[in-house]
């Protein structure tokens, strides 16, 4: 993958992740500040998705820890779990907003 598919594949991802936000109803606040996407909760913790372009990765920071994600062909995967980005996604929101957060 170059630089140019990298960001193509992180743009459309980041705007699912707002999109998902916004259809799940949940009180959660997206703000994206250059390649950074950080998720504000009611009870102001964060979630920080940030793209690392040197290494063609996605990061998530959460209250349960930092995971890497790579693009495999179809998904973004963990380099160390292999769990999908949106399905841990949706479930360390719910952790954070302390409720179900589904889209």
């Amino acid at each position: 993958m170059n630089d140019t598919e990298f960001h193509q594949l992180a743009d459309l991802a980041l705007m699912q992740i707002e999109e998902g936000i916004d259809e799940s109803g949940v009180d959660i606040e997206p703000e994206t500040t250059g390649n950074v996407l950080t998720l504000e909760f009611a009870n102001r913790s964060q979630i920080v998705i940030n793209r690392q372009e040197p290494l063609h990765e996605l990061w998530l920071a959460s209250k349960s820890g930092g995971y890497h994600f790579k693009y495999t062909g179809s998904e973004w995967r963990c380099t160390r779990s292999d769990k999908e980005l949106f399905a841990l996604l949706k479930q360390e929101c719910s952790l954070h907003a302390g409720e179900n957060v589904t889209w």
